[in-house]
């Protein structure tokens, strides 16, 4: 029987094999294979990385497409513990590591590594006990923020930080469509209201309907077609789904810009006059850096960002991905470790 703390969770438990620590994770062999509960010697820390506790770990619907999709493979190296989405203690700093000590809380942004690693991808990431990531993936948690946030922002939170304000350029008293409003679009709704645009969301989900207009939404209608008296500025599609994409160059304003997110869809047939006669600029993107990590952070850290999030124990990871793949999870699901 599993020893539980005083909130009902696991204990965590530390094995040893003589002197050497242990960590678990659940590690990704291939497609449609199950991840596997794992143990590994803990990682040392090498130059320019540091060695973290995993607080917690985010789950993602692109961990259920590497699961079941072929395609997938050719962004891993496998065997790997996944999870791109991590919060944690650093325990150990590696030579040539400045401006962090051992103790500090840190989110990790996935990409732009100098080594052209990804946590949960490339190196072992935030479905384990204990993690790595160089020091220019690293971005300080504010003190109070939640680490169960602070790993949602690494993917979610920033993607879509990355979407409506970086790439998408929005300003004060712009008009934005927002196209779906998952675990992303939750968030660009709130950023994009938080920043003070008027925002105009399309999803045919009621319960996201409901949800969009407590985030601050001025009006929401199931296709981003029924605002094409609006004069959107800016459109952002979370979904991807194809007609979605098209029907967003064919409502965004003259000289608009429509930004794509979503992955729902590879292909999108698109009516070219709508490009050429209002000189639409269209543009793809992806994940964030860490400018829009800290920026995301601070917003979660001031309470006008709130997003809804699902927490399960490391126990639970392999349950998680099922309820994903199932799509029982309304909102952000996260890994909160003992």
């Amino acid at each position: 029987m599993k020893s539980i703390d005083s909130n009902g969770n696991p204990e965590r438990i530390i094995i040893r094999k003589g002197e050497e620590k242990v960590m678990k994770g659940w590690e990704f062999t291939g497609t449609h294979q199950p991840l596997k509960i794992v143990e590994k010697p803990d990682p040392k820390a090498k130059p320019g990385y540091v060695v973290l506790k995993t607080l917690a770990g985010g789950l993602c619907h692109s961990d259920v497409s590497a699961l079941d999709i072929e395609s997938w493979m050719g962004s891993f190296n496998v065997p790997v513990i996944m999870g791109h989405e991590v919060c944690g203690e650093i325990v150990e700093i590696g030579e040539g590591v400045e401006g962090y000590a051992v103790g500090d809380i840190v989110a990790v942004c996935p990409l732009y590594a100098k080594d052209g690693t990804t946590p949960g991808y490339t190196r072992d990431g935030g479905y384990g006990t204990m993690t790595t990531a160089p020091v220019e993936q690293l971005v300080k948690v504010p003190a109070g923020l939640s680490p169960v946030k602070a790993a949602a922002a690494t993917d979610a939170g920033a993607t879509s930080y990355h979407a409506v304000c970086t790439v998408g350029g929005i300003k004060p008293g712009m008009k934005v469509g927002i196209i779906g409003v998952g675990g992303l679009g939750q968030f660009a709704v709130r950023i994009a209201v938080v920043k003070g645009c008027e925002v105009y969301v399309a999803t045919r989900k009621a319960s996201a309907q409901e949800r969009a207009l407590s985030l601050g939404a001025k009006e929401v209608k199931p296709s981003i077609t029924d605002f094409a008296d609006k004069n959107l500025d800016v459109i952002i599609d979370f979904a991807g789904a194809g007609k979605t994409t098209a029907d967003a160059l064919n409502t965004v304003k003259q000289y608009g810009r429509v930004v794509l997110v979503g992955m729902a869809s590879d292909k999108s047939e698109i009516y070219t006059y709508s490009m050429i006669f209002k000189e639409l600029t269209f543009v793809g993107s992806q994940g964030s850096t860490t400018d829009d990590l800290r920026d995301c952070l601070e917003l979660l850290a001031s309470g006008e960002l709130d997003p809804k999030i699902n927490i399960c124990s490391f126990e639970e990871i392999g349950e998680g991905i099922e309820q994903l793949r199932r799509g029982e999870i309304d909102g952000r699901l996260v890994c909160l470790y003992d």
